[in-house]
């Protein structure tokens, strides 16, 4: 059995683990099965009072405990969830030809766990950062009342290799992804520990526990699959996925905010201001911040999320 395997027969097996926390319900880490080939590690912060609920949705090369603070401060007036996406963490890695890893298939992850979760989506906000923000707004093409407001940044919802990074780039085209793929493997160490530092000056850097880091670690490598391969097979249909969600813009009906790092060195904020224009929707630059805004003022954060329920 593999390791993955072993972690979640045990998290069957035994009770969620719970960590208190002041002033709000409990924080609850398990697993749920919400497909015959996926099970997801998440984590509950269970309210019994909750205004709404809050989703987080992590990017690359992050887990769940990337929203640990967040969920925290927010779970003293709200219910918050948060998972590891198929691939990373201490998520089911199912072989490619069972799932696709592609923002598609991740947006069915989202609309498979809500209903898991029996979140009411009348009351939902969804933050949304990096890989993990095109699914949402893919979903709510089809479904707009899939939330009361979805808040993304830091992404690319449109087909704009310009507009990021030459390692994106080179992951999007098909002559170089497989050896760009090859190099994320490689330099797993130091995209943990740097990937979070880039593109900011020494005032602006921010220290990761060192829990997470090594949970990054612990959860890139289980069975066959690697946080690197799942990201490398999310981008072999980005393009394809980019460009109908841009085709079918006018459809997105579900109120978004889009945020973005005044720093962000991966994606650059021309890709936010493009979008906001294109969707007619809100649109913010961050000051200082980098690609991971969520983790460089976790407060702002929660503030933006805290008006998005007003």
């Amino acid at each position: 059995m593999s390791a993955l395997k072993k972690s979640i027969a045990a998290a069957a097996a035994a009770t969620a683990s719970t960590l208190a926390l002041t002033g709000a319900a409990a924080q609850e880490i398990g697993y749920v099965k919400i497909s015959p080939d996926i099970t997801l590690r998440r984590m509950v912060v269970k309210n019994p009072a909750a205004k709404g609920t809050v989703l987080f949705l992590h990017g690359f090369p992050e887990t769940m405990l990337t929203w640990r603070e967040l969920a925290q401060d927010l779970g003293r007036d709200y219910e918050v969830h948060a998972f590891d996406w198929p691939g990373y963490g201490h998520s089911s890695r199912p072989s490619a030809d069972k799932f696709g890893y592609a923002p598609r298939d991740y947006a069915q992850v989202v609309k498979s766990y809500i209903d898991k979760a029996g979140i009411d989506k009348s009351k939902l906000v969804i933050y949304a950062t990096d890989v993990g923000a095109l699914p949402p707004l893919l979903l709510a093409l089809e479904q707009p009342e899939i939330a009361k407001k979805i808040i993304v940044g830091d992404f690319a919802p449109f087909d704009r290799p310009e507009y990021m990074s030459d390692r994106l780039r080179s992951l999007k085209a098909p002559q170089t992804a497989e050896a760009t793929r090859n190099a994320i493997n490689q330099n797993r160490d130091d995209i943990v520990e740097n990937a979070f530092r880039r593109g900011l000056e020494a005032n602006e850097q921010f220290n990761l526990a060192e829990d997470f880091k090594q949970d990054m670690l612990a959860g890139w490598t289980q069975g066959s699959m690697s946080t690197g391969d799942a990201f490398y097979h999310y981008y072999l249909h980005f393009t394809r996925d980019q460009q109908y969600f841009e085709a079918k813009l006018e459809r997105l009906k579900t109120p978004v905010q889009v945020v973005w790092g005044e720093k962000d060195i991966y994606i650059d904020k021309k890709m936010g201001e493009e979008f906001a224009v294109k969707s007619g929707k809100p649109f913010a630059i961050l000051p200082r911040l980098g690609h991971y805004p969520h983790l460089q003022a976790p407060q702002q954060a929660g503030r933006e999320i805290r008006a998005a329920f007003d």
